[in-house]
């Protein structure tokens, strides 16, 4: 096939302006020779025989009437065993095997190892007739069944003519043999490519989310819970907490496979991210997380366009593990950086701008992103999923800005840090009271937590969120009025809101057994807290209810912090219903 050529016209930055020779399409990868080097580009606009490109490389010394030759396909990443315990780049370069502290211009790396034998176990047999997304065989990649399937771009039926052998291959080496309708035979190796603005649709249904995702942090699973398959956001100025949070989603939810983008970051976060995650022990296993966490960097120091192209690496992997029946967690940060990336490149373009000179159809674009998230049914009947999660950093903590706006309207969870919380040390800083989940309303969820968890969970949930809204509304008249102005009711309402936050919302991510929650001592804690909520306690004075509801939050806390039913916790239990028992009106 004759490729496509041009030549440069006139370059803006990062956009340039190529006059072509033939045809091309949109999103088509395309080649700028700048002397010995090759700077990939992509179109995304065309108009008569000028294609504008934009280069994910810095243009620094291209001049016009340089070569350019278009490839034929989308920006594409491959898909085989050996993504995990690896850092890319947006691209899908291997960081590890470049040289030297910054990323060299035109210097592509593989991303999979051409060399490694992998221990291939078939599945299929001959005769089998199969679909796009179906399993031939398995691999194991560190300690995970890694599925080799039939290729995404595979159309209609196939019938198995043969399947290799048991044994070690490399990922180049033909492991099946496939007939469609016409007779034609295909060779399928355990790699295969897919263009990354394209979601991967091999799967039967894709129904909406019902299974609750452990996360294990309280103010999440208890009060806002994100389910397996679903959408949230967390936005928060800086400083609130963000990558905390989203460190120990990456360490306790329970997920098979971990992505990080980290999208136009500042370089020293990705570098701690590069250095904590080959050492953090995997609770679950008592293995490396790394081992089944791959990561996609692109620092606030590399250029823009590449910014964009991050986030859709990264949900094109999480895609293709969906694909093997694997629950996938994938958390974005900061998805601001991807937005600000497709503000600058619609400026280039001139195009016309929305509120803040974001790109008018942002909302839609950010859409489109979170819908590829979800929980599927693949052709034999498996579930796999893909939970996303990303941060966004509204400048100067501004929630009402476009890009949080937008977010808003595509994720169905919301978990705003608030600064307040974060300086007053209340961490996790999610507002309960500003943040939601949509999730709670499925009927599907309902069903789902009167199986697993309590008859009247939502309820629960419900009474609890209230209490806070009550406590606030009271703080603020208190704050007003004064201490002795008002009933002492008043207080007490005040301060059973500041028993949920202690006991239920705040978290310590740093101690061994408060950072992580199970279920079920959720479940048991929420419970005993209701319990003490619906109470009615004698106080003499308002001077009393405070010094009461200390001593109450700080046996409860002692109980955060023991071991689930153990002797110190059930001691801690006794010890709270000894002080119970002092105030409390039967």
């Amino acid at each position: 096939m004759n490729k496509t050529i041009g030549k440069v016209v006139s370059i803006i930055s990062n956009l340039v302006l190529v006059r072509i020779e033939g045809d091309v399409f949109q999103n088509e990868i395309c080649f700028i020779f700048l002397g010995e080097e090759k700077l990939m580009a992509e179109v995304i606009k065309i108009i008569g025989d000028i294609a504008y490109v934009q280069v994910f490389e810095s243009t620094r010394g291209l001049k016009p009437g340089s070569k350019v030759e278009f490839e034929g396909h989308m920006l594409e990443v491959e898909l085989g065993p050996g993504l995990l315990s690896k850092n890319f780049d947006g691209l899908q370069n291997d960081l590890d095997k470049m040289e030297g502290v910054f990323l060299k211009r035109g210097l592509y790396t593989p991303a999979l190892e051409d060399d490694k034998k992998w221990a291939f176990s078939p599945l299929a047999k001959k005769g089998d007739k199969v679909i796009a997304g179906d399993w031939l065989g398995n691999v194991k990649e560190n300690w995970l069944d890694h599925k080799i399937m039939v290729p995404f771009k595979f159309e209609g039926e196939y019938t198995v003519e043969s399947v290799a052998k048991e044994g070690e291959y490399t990922i180049n080496d033909v492991i099946a043999t496939l007939k469609d309708k016409e007779g034609e035979i295909h060779n399928v190796t355990m790699v295969q490519k897919w263009p990354v603005k394209l979601a991967i649709k091999a799967y039967k249904n894709k129904p909406r989310p019902f299974r609750l995702l452990e996360t294990g942090i309280r103010v999440i699973d208890t009060m806002n819970p994100i389910l397996e398959g679903g959408t949230g956001f967390i936005p928060g100025p800086f400083g609130t907490g963000k990558t905390v949070i989203q460190h120990s989603l990456a360490k306790h939810a329970n997920a098979d496979i971990i992505i990080m983008a980290a999208c136009g970051e500042r370089a020293n976060e990705v570098v701690e991210i590069f250095s904590e995650f080959p050492h953090l022990e995997d609770p679950r296993t008592g293995r490396s997380l790394y081992e089944r966490t791959t990561i996609i960097a692109n620092t606030s120091n590399m250029p823009v366009a590449a910014r964009e192209a991050s986030v859709y690496t990264a949900m094109t992997i999480g895609e293709y593990y969906r694909a093997m029946g694997l629950k996938v967690f994938l958390l974005a940060d900061s998805t601001s950086r991807w937005a600000q990336a497709l503000r600058e490149m619609s400026n280039r373009l001139e195009e016309l701008p929305g509120q803040d000179a974001f790109p008018m159809d942002l909302s839609a674009i950010i859409a489109g992103f979170y819908a590829r998230a979800g929980i599927v049914y693949l052709n034999n009947g498996e579930t796999g999923s893909v939970t996303f999660i990303g941060t966004v950093s509204p400048a100067g903590g501004n929630l009402k800005e476009p890009v949080t706006e937008s977010t808003k309207k595509a994720a169905r969870c919301f978990y705003a840090l608030s600064q307040n919380r974060a300086d007053s040390k209340r961490y996790p800083a999610i507002d309960t009271l500003d943040s939601y989940s949509k999730y709670l309303e499925y009927p599907e969820f309902i069903d789902y937590s009167k199986e697993k968890l309590d008859e009247n969970w939502v309820g629960l949930v419900n009474e609890a969120r209230n209490v806070l809204v009550r406590g606030k509304e009271t703080e603020e008249q208190i704050n007003i009025l004064g201490d002795d102005s008002v009933p002492i009711d008043y207080h007490v309402t005040l301060w059973k809101s500041e028993f949920v936050d202690f006991v239920i919302l705040q978290q310590d991510a740093f101690d061994k057994i408060d950072a992580t929650t199970s279920l079920e001592r959720q479940e048991y804690m929420l419970k005993k807290v209701i319990n003490v909520t619906r109470s009615e306690f004698k106080f003499e004075g308002f001077e009393e209810v405070a010094i009461y509801f200390k001593r109450l939050i700080n046996v409860f806390r002692q109980m955060n912090y023991t071991v689930f039913k153990s002797e110190e916790f059930h001691k801690a239990e006794e010890e709270a219903n000894a002080v119970l028992e002092e105030r409390i009106i039967k």
